[in-house]
Parts: C-alpha cells; structure tokens; sequence
C-alpha cells in the first residue's frame, strides 16, 4: 500500500473516530434519560409555587448546543420547570444570589452558590430541595453542565403572583 493510502485511510478513520466519539457524548444523556415529569406531575408540583421566572434561549452565553426555555416555578421543597433543554450530561441546578448569563460570572460567584441538585430530564424536571436551601435567601437559578463547565441557561425569579 502507498505511503499516501495509508495516511488517508488514518486521517479518515480518526476523523470518523472523533465523530463517533462526539456523537455519542451528545447522545448518551438522551438514551439514558428517565421519562419526563408530565403535565400533570409538573401542574401538580407547581400548586405550591412561591417564585416564578423564566428560563431564556437568548441568555450571552447560551448557544445552539447550551440553552434552556420554558417556566420555572420554586416552592419550599422542589424547583419545577415546564420547558426544554439542550440534551447533555451532568446538568446541575445552583441557586445565585445574584443573576448571571455567562460562564465567567458563574465561575466568579460560584462559592456564593448552592448546588440543589442534579437534572436528568430535558423536558420538563421536578428537582427536590434539600433542607439547607431557603430559596427567599437567592434570585437566581442556574442550569450548568458540571462536565464541560458549561452555562446552559438562568432564570432570575421573583415572588410568586
């Protein structure tokens, strides 16, 4: 075989390597995914709602592959959202006492912040509290992608009305 074949054969083979290997970083999280709160599960978490926002797809730092869109309600035990994120792994909710879109505040103020928990759904996700977060103590939460360091999205809330 000549010197030539053999490096497009390489340069092909690992191109198609590194595709694969993106492409199953990408799609993993969604074939492993738990199904979705439904409708009724989401209205029915929400009854108690005391703070309302919104998460946003035009956030500075969201992009086509980190966003999130949709309600988000907060009562005293659980963070619900009713809405859709960019599918990926590792997502976790942090309240902020303060509001941020980009990944530099979020790394800036991070020991600000507490960790609610992890988010496994990408439509729709009912998070429990833990006892140690009192949510009138914050404004903001924020989804993040403890992997990649990535924003995803934030929704500064307010009392409910």
């Amino acid at each position: 075989m000549k010197k030539t074949t053999i490096a497009i054969l390489t340069v092909s083979h690992s191109a198609m390597l590194i595709v694969g290997f993106a492409l199953g970083i990408y799609a993993l999280p969604i074939l492993i995914a738990p199904p979705a709160p439904d409708g009724e599960a989401i209205e029915a978490a929400s009854a108690a709602t005391e703070y309302s926002g919104k998460f946003e797809r035009d956030r500075i730092d969201s992009d086509n592959f980190h966003w999130g869109e949709g309600d988000v309600s907060i009562t005293d035990t659980q963070v619900v959202f009713s809405g859709e994120l960019a599918p990926g792994p590792d997502y976790y909710l942090y309240f902020s006492p303060q509001f941020i879109e980009t990944e530099e505040d979020f790394n800036r103020l991070k020991t600000d912040m507490l960790r609610a928990g992890n988010i496994k759904t990408f439509d729709n996700f009912i998070v429990d509290l833990p006892d140690t977060i009192d949510p009138s103590k914050f404004n903001t939460v924020i989804v993040w992608c403890e992997t990649f360091g990535e924003f995803i999205t934030s929704a500064q809330y307010t009392p409910y009305q």
